[in-house]
């Protein structure tokens, strides 16, 4: 028997079981709704989603939000261009829970959040339980990534601020820090979470004592989960978080941890950029990027060379999506993006085993500092961070540059190349390898090669 045919019968007797016995009924499981971090996308959601397919999830009930704009604000009370606020982040989160229960008829959804992400749904909760039966908080700063009443007061990840003070002021007599009428869950690392520790070095004050440590995401009244080992990141998108996930919103283990591959792929997406254009265009967005342009190239595995002439074109219009694409779950594929402003930018990535709708592709843009380099290639992880000596890495055959030893806390390494050889890179990441190719920056070009696990 071949791996696809295992995998999809493996997926099959999943949902046999889910149908008859995830709800003790014939009803459909409850639809969740997926709320990412600080400065993310619902891209960084997809493997966790098709994990919960695999194992029988119905696609349609399970939605993975993007926050227009996905950056905290330095000062919650103050606004900041190109930022959200605690109160808009909590708006958008109501909004997307009533459309997905008008959508699915549902009577209540289950919410689960990593990092800022977390911040939403408590402070959603806050206000009001009823619609919402579970809720699953991984990696969140739940008592701040530090605690000082004298360091900006106002700011979201500040654990003796306003708001996480008011968040995790007891509402019940036995001191507990949930909202009652809803299932809880915490998912943390046990010390490996770059944003849960004693010292300052992750948020740029080495020595500065944060009073904070890895307990901090954890909540009193919570079924607070520990993983040894895993990064901020994965306590919401790895493998052995969604096992947790599964387990508690169904009481049962899932069947598999393997994602299955489906016969037919379709993949979209949304491109978006950020806030402002020029060299002062930091901020990302999660906004349509009108006028963009998408082209797809199927790549050889070994080169990264193109194997003929695009096999998709398209210009963003107001919803911001490149596709729909038929893809083939065994290709690869270089996606280039290019806009006015920006660099272009080529994107490399493991073939696709399901469809998926979040797809999300930002274009970049060069640094100042990188224009005087023949190429710019860069390995990225959205899903978590490169821990060393933790994770097996190489890059272009050596030890990825700007990613050191200790805590997990960098999800990107870049290749300052002195020439503009269209050559081939590779990217090993434990068990994924990725192939792409140089791109000259005298052209305003840079090149990308993106991680899925």
């Amino acid at each position: 028997m071949t791996l696809n045919r295992r995998r999809l019968l493996i997926a099959s007797s999943a949902s046999a079981l889910l149908a008859a016995c995830a709800t003790g009924s014939t009803a459909p499981p409850p639809p969740i709704v997926f709320v990412h971090g600080n400065g993310d996308t619902a891209a960084l959601w997809m493997t966790t989603l098709w994990r919960f397919e695999s194992n029988g999830w119905p696609r349609d009930r399970l939605h993975a939000i993007d926050i227009p704009y996905p950056l905290s604000r330095d000062d919650d009370t103050k606004p900041q261009e190109g930022r959200s606020s605690t109160a808009e982040n909590m708006a958008y989160l109501s909004g997307e829970v009533d459309k997905v229960l008008m959508a699915t008829g549902a009577r209540q959804v289950v919410l689960i959040a990593n990092s800022r992400g977390g911040n939403a749904v408590r402070n959603y909760l806050k206000n009001g339980a009823g619609k919402v039966s579970h809720a699953i908080l991984c990696g969140t700063p739940n008592h701040g990534v530090y605690a000082d009443p004298k360091r900006n007061p106002n700011a979201e990840f500040n654990g003796a601020g306003a708001f996480l003070t008011r968040l995790n002021t007891p509402d019940t007599p036995n001191g507990d820090e949930v909202t009652e009428g809803v299932k809880w869950m915490t998912i943390r690392s046990d010390n490996n979470d770059k944003f849960a520790q004693p010292d300052g070095a992750w948020i740029g004050a080495k020595g500065m004592p944060t009073n904070v440590t890895a307990l901090g995401p954890e909540l009193k009244g919570a079924v607070n989960v520990v993983i040894p080992g895993i990064d901020h990141r994965e306590t919401a998108y790895s493998a052995k978080a969604f096992e947790h996930m599964f387990g508690f919103i169904t009481s049962r283990p899932p069947v598999s941890l393997i994602v299955a591959t489906e016969a037919s792929v379709v993949l979209d997406g949304k491109v978006s950029g950020y806030f402002a254009h020029g060299a002062a265009g930091t901020v990302p967005t999660n906004l349509p990027l009108v006028g963009a342009s998408v082209e797809l190239y199927t790549i050889d595995a070994r080169t990264g060379e193109r194997l003929g002439a695009a096999v998709h074109r398209k210009t963003i219009a107001a919803d911001g999506a490149w596709g729909p694409f038929n893809a083939d779950p065994q290709a690869r594929y270089e996606f280039v993006l290019a806009a006015p402003g920006y660099a272009t930018t080529h994107i490399y990535r493991s073939p696709f085993p399901r469809s998926s709708g979040i797809v999300n592709l930002r274009v970049e843009k060069l640094l100042e500092a990188d224009k005087d380099a023949g190429a710019i290639v860069v390995m990225t992880r959205p899903r978590g961070y490169f821990g060393l000596p933790r994770d097996a890495i190489t890059f272009d055959g050596k030890s990825p540059p700007g990613v050191p030893s200790g805590v997990a806390g960098v999800a990107s390494s870049k290749l300052k190349l002195a020439d503009d050889t269209n050559r081939p890179l590779i990217a090993v990441f434990n068990d994924e390898r990725l192939v792409g190719r140089a791109w000259p920056v005298a052209n305003n070009e840079i090149s990308y090669l993106e991680l899925t696990y």
